[in-house]
């Protein structure tokens, strides 16, 4: 649908195919009262967003059960032209074995090095997206 000169909202099932047609995004919590963004490489399983982490910030949202926002984007700047998803939900800590157990056997690997033995989990509770097409270069 498109709306205000070159905007369209996506719909949720576009924004299903283009959370899974990505590997890196970033995810957004809250750190003393102040907005914190880091990137993630993540799969999006089952309606939610899945990353590995290790001690740090994004665990300790997903402990709390703490509202986090993860988006994903691309543009063309040739164009002018690209999209945003974002996913606002709980983020919690995966526990359960046979969960574990097959987010372990995916193909869903931490591109940062270091130790990222934890999975967090964002249910997708709001899902939204939005693409801006150009009327034209240099319009």
């Amino acid at each position: 649908m498109l709306i205000d000169d070159g905007l369209e909202i996506l719909t949720e099932a576009q924004c299903e195919a283009l959370l899974s047609s990505r590997t890196l995004g970033r995810i957004g919590v809250t750190i003393g009262g102040l907005p914190a963004i880091f990137p993630v490489n993540y799969a999006y399983v089952d309606g939610s967003v899945v990353f590995r982490t290790g001690p740090g910030a994004k665990l300790r949202a997903a402990s709390r059960g703490i509202v986090v926002a993860f988006e994903i984007d691309g543009y063309d700047a040739t164009l002018q032209a690209g999209w945003s998803v974002l996913v606002i939900g709980r983020a919690a800590e995966v526990t359960d074995e046979l969960e574990l157990a097959r987010l372990a056997a995916s193909t869903l690997s931490p591109w940062a090095g270091g130790s990222r033995e934890y999975y967090v989990r964002v249910e997708a509770e709001v899902v939204s997206g939005r693409r801006i097409v150009s009327a034209g270069v240099g319009a």
